[in-house]
């Protein structure tokens, strides 16, 4: 009976937590070259995009989506663009699981409530979040390690003329604005990071916790929370969510040693919701492993002066150049170290640039060709049994 039970929940877990979705043709899209993923060119329903993926780490942490057509379940609710950068850390469990289910989540909700919102992304945000929560527990005692397995999340919705920034963790998206009085295109940042790294965050973190002197600390010229992680709100991340896994049979480099009585970090989102005007040209969505080797103007600045074919490969490409130039070695070198060693001179990068076109954006139609992507798909060696 204990043989069947296992049986039962090893096949649930794989379901929920394995990067595996059903075929099909416009997945199938996207082209490998060695650790490179991309899609260089698609189709969206107000403009085109371009995406790409690098590895770094022995298995790919990062995980990402682009959905176009209808946000719900139902063809008379509403239709836009969806893209999700799912920025994993301590394994590739959590984002994988959010990319599996976070979309699914909000159409659920989308349907419920017959629209696009706050309110519906942030329920789609605690959906996710506690099933996943809910997954670790029924792994506790076969596979404590998930406890310390999360996600960064940073989800884009394009709808009604609107423009929804939700995030939660590092990862960020840049909007490029042209100016009226000259050809320029500035870069405003529309996203808002959760990282100890930022004063912010940090003061945030202390007015929350009032009573604990270590809920920041600088280790090695970084800030992290409880002196383990950078960021201070994620999807998962249990050991730091609920006091029920900071205990054995979890490592003890992951456990804090004083008990804790409410969340030490977060799921909540932060959401910016901005009306599209005809300047706003385009969006950068991308995980911190772009960020950390170009600025939000430098990004903006390849987009506007580059060939939308392949873009998101060009900024990969830029960052990648910055990582060698920091290491003082060639970009040809870099390109020649394996998976996993590859982690010590560069992060996971996902990239996804959204062009708008501003005589689409402000139409309400349905779209009769829905168009779905994941990023990264085929990158690795490392496959997940469905």
């Amino acid at each position: 009976m204990q043989v069947l039970y296992d049986s039962v929940m090893t096949s649930e877990y794989l379901k929920m937590v394995t990067c595996w979705k059903p075929y099909t043709e416009s997945e199938a899209s996207g082209r490998v070259d060695g650790l490179l993923w991309y899609k260089d060119l698609g189709q969206h329903v107000y403009g085109e995009f371009s995406t790409a993926v690098i590895q770094a780490n022995g298995v790919l942490e990062d995980q990402s989506q682009l959905e176009s057509g209808s946000l719900s379940s139902s063809n008379s609710g509403p239709h836009g663009t969806f893209v999700g950068i799912y920025d994993g850390h301590g394994g590739p469990e959590a984002s994988c699981y959010v990319v599996n289910n976070l979309f699914r989540n909000l159409k659920s909700f989308a349907t419920e409530h017959q629209e696009i919102s706050e309110n519906v992304i942030r329920k789609a945000f605690s959906r996710t979040e506690n099933d996943f929560l809910s997954v670790v527990k029924k792994q506790w005692l076969g596979k404590p390690e998930m406890a310390s397995v999360g996600s960064c999340c940073l989800v884009g919705l394009i709808c009604n003329g609107l423009l929804y920034i939700a995030n939660v963790g590092d990862s960020r998206v840049v909007l490029g604005r042209a100016e009226r009085a000259s050809r320029e295109v500035s870069a405003i940042q529309v996203s808002m990071e959760h990282n100890a790294n930022i004063e912010s965050v940090r003061d945030e973190l202390r007015s929350l916790h009032p009573r604990d002197s270590q809920i920041v600390v600088l280790k090695h010229k970084v800030w992290r929370v409880k002196g383990i992680i950078q960021v201070s709100r994620s999807i998962g991340d249990a050991y730091l969510k609920r006091a029920e896994f900071n205990r054995e049979p979890l490592h003890s480099k992951f456990r804090v040693p004083e008990p804790f009585f409410k969340p030490i970090l977060s799921a909540d989102p932060s959401i910016l919701v901005h009306k599209l005007y005809p300047e706003d040209q385009f969006l950068i969505f991308a995980s911190d492993g772009l960020w950390e080797h170009l600025s939000n103007e430098e990004a903006v600045e390849i987009v506007q002066y580059y060939p939308r074919n392949g873009i998101a490969r060009r900024l990969v490409k830029a960052a990648l150049k910055e990582a060698a130039k920091k290491r003082e070695m060639r970009y040809s070198d870099l390109k020649k170290i394996e998976r996993g060693v590859r982690r010590h001179f560069h992060d996971d990068i996902t990239v996804t640039v959204v062009f708008l076109d501003p005589n689409l954006i402000d139409q309400s139609f349905f779209c009769s060709c829905p168009f779905s992507i994941r990023g990264g798909d085929g990158i690795s060696d490392h496959t997940h049994p469905s």
